[in-house]
């Protein structure tokens, strides 16, 4: 099983940099392996077709402006439950598109994709710092990151 921990954002705008830091945890934590890359881009829409391609599980972590729960807040999701895009161009795709076109398109993409977001509170500062309620998350974070891959790891040994 090949899986893939894919940390989105942009270290140049505040808190939308969180995405970045966790995989960089997480790669100081769980190294990389064959059967598990971690990869940390600024890449959205149909650009995240090329990264998840070829991975039978991936895991995406990135910032989220909800305004429905305090900065801080981590939210987790199956790609699957994730609804459209509401998005500020008609040329724009989320991950609900992307996965649509990549079903459309047979390409060979993960069977799971789990996606971990924390709330935040300023993902448009250009040269601002992570605030210290969305980095006080990051910890919280990254143990779920972990724990769900080890559980994918562990499924996988079982059925050999």
């Amino acid at each position: 099983m090949k899986i893939l921990i894919l940390g989105l954002g942009n270290d140049l705008l505040g808190d939308d940099g969180i995405g970045l830091l966790a995989v960089r945890a997480l790669r100081e934590e769980l190294g990389e392996s064959e059967e598990l890359e971690l990869v940390e881009s600024p890449l959205s829409g149909l650009a995240l077709l090329d990264l998840l391609i070829g991975y039978d599980r991936a895991i995406l972590i990135d910032a989220v402006q909800t305004g429905q729960a305090p900065p801080g807040t981590i939210w987790e999701w199956p790609a699957g439950e994730l609804g459209r895009a509401r998005a500020p161009s008609p040329h724009f795709a989320g991950l609900p598109e992307v996965l649509a076109m990549a079903h459309a398109l047979q390409l060979p993409f993960p069977e799971e994709i789990q996606v971990y977001a924390v709330e935040v509170a300023d993902p448009l500062t250009i040269g601002g710092e992570v605030t210290p309620t969305v980095r006080q998350a990051l910890p919280e974070l990254v143990r779920r990151v972990r724990e769900r891959v080890r559980k994918w790891i562990t499924a996988k040994d079982r059925r050999c």
